[in-house]
């Protein structure tokens, strides 16, 4: 074995000839916020919707260690997926909805504060970010894996960057 450095993709950009000039989500893109809160209203059966907000049209990269959120979910057992709604990417094409495309499966049985980065291999693959290329923008929702009660709540913030 011998030590060894490397540059990342985005790095290596930098120094091409051509110079590649990186996007504003991979490079100098500004911090956005989407905030939610969230009260239940009466009961909803297992595998009820909750919508958070919708993302701007673009390419949009959510830094999901810097979103969190407050759950109350007081189900036994409480489960969530966090994904999004059916969109159009940019290219006009559709692209199907995904109810556990950031967070699949997330233990919320017990009252606090979680992030979006993700649970999965995959996910955590790609730093606990999640990238959107739409046209009209994506809608972001959790979908409940256990019933709701009447007053669960769900309160945060989605951190993003736009291209």
């Amino acid at each position: 074995m011998a030590v060894t450095t490397q540059n990342s993709t985005e790095y290596a950009a930098t120094l091409a000839t051509p110079l590649v000039k990186a996007s504003a989500r991979s490079n100098t893109g500004k911090l956005r916020t989407l905030a939610f809160s969230f009260n239940q209203d009466g009961v909803g059966d297992a595998g009820s919707i909750i919508v958070l907000g919708k993302l701007p049209a673009g390419r949009v990269k959510i830094i999901g260690g810097l979103s969190r959120f407050y759950c109350n979910i007081v189900a036994s057992s409480a489960t969530i997926d966090i994904g999004n709604q059916a969109y159009t990417d940019t290219d006009g094409n559709t692209v199907a909805e995904d109810v556990d495309s950031m967070v699949d499966g997330l233990d919320v049985d017990t009252a606090g504060y979680f992030t979006m980065e993700g649970n999965t291999a995959a996910q955590k693959l790609l730093g606990g970010n999640h990238k959107f290329n739409s046209k009209d923008g994506v809608v972001i929702q959790i979908k409940s894996i256990a019933a709701l009660a009447n007053d669960d709540d769900v309160d945060g913030v989605i951190t993003y960057v736009l291209d």
